[in-house]
């Protein structure tokens, strides 16, 4: 009986199946782009992948976003096309009114060259 479960202790890593890559992770929030929904509804806060807070000054902020207005267009870091339908989303965000529960903050502006990440 030892030897067996030895041998099922050998084996074990090579059964295990590779876990489910998440689609953004606290290290790649600068690889949002595309359809964005945005989530106001706290009964829906974990289908987010991440919690955002709205930021009204630049200065602070760790994405400055651009909102594109052509889903085809949306190709680049920060460039976001606001979705109205979380079933067409690429990603969908969840927005707080708390800042000290985000995981990033985001300022829109009008101007699509300044959109950038800060990481």
């Amino acid at each position: 009986m030892p030897l067996l479960f030895t041998f099922w202790l050998a084996l074990l890593p090579f059964f295990k199946s590779a876990a489910p890559e998440a689609s953004v992770t606290a290290d790649n929030y600068c690889r949002i782009y595309g359809s964005v929904y945005l989530e106001r509804d706290p009964k829906y806060r974990n289908a987010a992948s991440h919690t955002v807070f709205l930021n009204e000054e630049e200065a602070f902020a760790d994405m400055v976003v651009y909102r594109e207005s052509n889903k085809l267009f949306a190709d680049a870091t920060a460039v976001w096309y606001i979705t109205p339908n979380k079933a067409f989303a690429d990603h969908i965000l969840y927005v707080t009114d708390n800042r000290n529960l985000a995981d990033i903050t985001v300022h829109f502006t009008t101007v699509r060259s300044f959109a950038t990440c800060r990481e």
